[in-house]
């Protein structure tokens, strides 16, 4: 649903760095004179959610007939002239486009979208706040230097492009001084960061310059992964080993269980260096769980490749499954590929989020009685270090409020957590807490 806010709206699609974006563009928006248009951040990673963000679009116009709208994203950087004819629609702009207030203009044009190919650089945008002040998200770098075949995204981002440290330390410094308690690490491909920057610095060394530099900072999570490029990354290890600031939740761009079909999606990593990366990180950091992201149904799996997937997620114990059936992106290698059935690739990721759902419960069955720190994200609801979503009980709580609670009754997707203890202190290492001095 569209986030109300004085003189604009929004509507954000996709991915967390379209979450980061959609405030770049409000207030590029802002500083152009708009004073009333829903701003659309779209996201071309399935049919589906084009679908979703055409359908969306077509509702606005319908409900509010002559208020304009806005359309960038991925899915208007790789397809204008078909968002430019949606109703109500006045400006589509690309994904660099949207960003600089001078395209907001009436006299912008309507349609303005450049070879996101030809962009080199990221520019510095700084985002004062965001609606919530619990989390923002940061934005470390743009577009991917890979060509997986399944995937349409580097064509709507662009080649990898990282932002320089000392402008995401200022980000982050002005968020704090907002009030935020929880900095997101986004991008499109976070585990390419700095390849391209003067000394290639990478996501290890730029944690801890974060860490080092902003001590005020209470949590840090980060985006999806790529764990072919953390294997050699020291500065990662060692992190995640001694940084109880990051939050031990990782979320891993795993996508195949199976090693022939991983190569056919021309991944980087193979099912041993999956479950290997997963078990270093359990050693070094004995309370981490994972998310990830596992696409059922790829052009030429059978079924005995899915039950490999099926299987991954066993060995790696993913939590937090993002599963999604094969979706064939125009202009990419796999719409080529030989096609898995429509109703057996559905089927497949029905099965699979099936099983991670049952894990997820067993997981979440097995907090109940411990002590845990929750921060308040919205209507006294928020999420533990370990990213289980909890409900807690009593007085409403402000958010940003960080409460200790001691977990009760799993209801659903969700825990439900007795109040303990409130506090604005850092979380401490690892989710099960003994109890503090009379909480048990």
């Amino acid at each position: 649903m569209p986030e109300t806010h004085p003189a604009l709206e929004t509507l954000s699609f996709g991915c967390r760095l379209n979450i980061y974006e959609t405030e770049v563009m409000r207030q590029a928006a802002g500083a152009a004179g708009m004073t009333d248009a829903l701003l659309v951040n779209t996201c071309a990673v399935t049919n589906e959610a084009e679908r979703q963000a055409r359908q969306a679009i077509r509702k606005a116009a319908r409900e509010n007939p002559g208020r304009p709208i806005v359309v960038s994203g991925c899915a208007a950087q790789l397809r204008p002239q078909e968002f430019a004819a949606l109703p109500g629609v006045v400006k589509v702009l690309g994904n660099n486009e949207k960003l600089d207030p001078a395209h907001y203009r009436p006299d912008g044009g309507s349609i303005v979208v450049g070879d996101i190919m030809q962009v080199r650089e990221t520019a510095g945008h700084l985002v004062s706040s965001f609606t919530s002040h619990a989390r923002a998200f940061v934005e470390i770098q743009q577009g991917c230097d890979h060509r997986c075949t399944f995937c349409i995204i580097p064509f709507g981002r662009g080649n990898n492009r990282s932002v320089p440290a000392g402008h995401i330390i200022n980000q982050i410094k002005t968020l704090i001084e907002t009030g935020t308690k929880e900095v997101v690490l986004t991008g499109v491909d976070i585990t390419g960061y700095g390849s391209d920057l003067p000394g290639t610095p990478r996501l290890g060394s730029l944690l801890k310059r974060l860490f080092r530099f902003l001590p005020d900072m209470m949590r840090l999570r980060l985006s999806s992964l790529d764990v072919a490029e953390l294997e050699d990354d020291a500065d990662f290890w060692d992190v995640l080993a001694n940084e109880p600031r990051l939050m031990p939740h990782l979320h891993l761009s795993l996508q195949a269980g199976n090693d022939l079909i991983l190569k056919r999606m021309k991944r980087r990593h193979s099912r041993a260096q999956a479950i290997a990366f997963c078990q270093k990180a359990r050693a070094l950091r004995p309370d981490v769980v994972f998310g990830a992201d596992i696409i059922a149904g790829f052009p030429t799996e059978t079924e005995e490749q899915f039950a490999d997937s099926a299987a991954l997620l066993d060995e790696c114990a993913v939590l937090y499954g993002h599963i999604f059936p094969f979706s064939a992106r125009t202009g990419t290698p796999a719409a080529k590929m030989p096609q898995v059935r429509g109703d057996v690739r559905r089927e497949r990721a029905s099965r699979l989020r099936a099983a991670a759902a049952l894990r997820q419960q067993d997981f979440f069955k097995n907090q109940v009685g411990c002590f845990v720190e929750v921060l308040i994200e919205q209507g006294n609801t928020g999420h533990t270090p370990q990213f289980i979503p909890v409900t807690v009980t009593g007085p409403t709580l402000a958010s940003g409020t960080v409460v200790r609670v001691r977990l009760g009754e799993v209801k659903g997707e969700t825990v439900i957590g007795y109040t303990m203890h409130t506090s604005v202190i850092s979380p401490l290492k690892g989710t099960v807490q003994p109890p503090l001095a009379g909480e048990a």
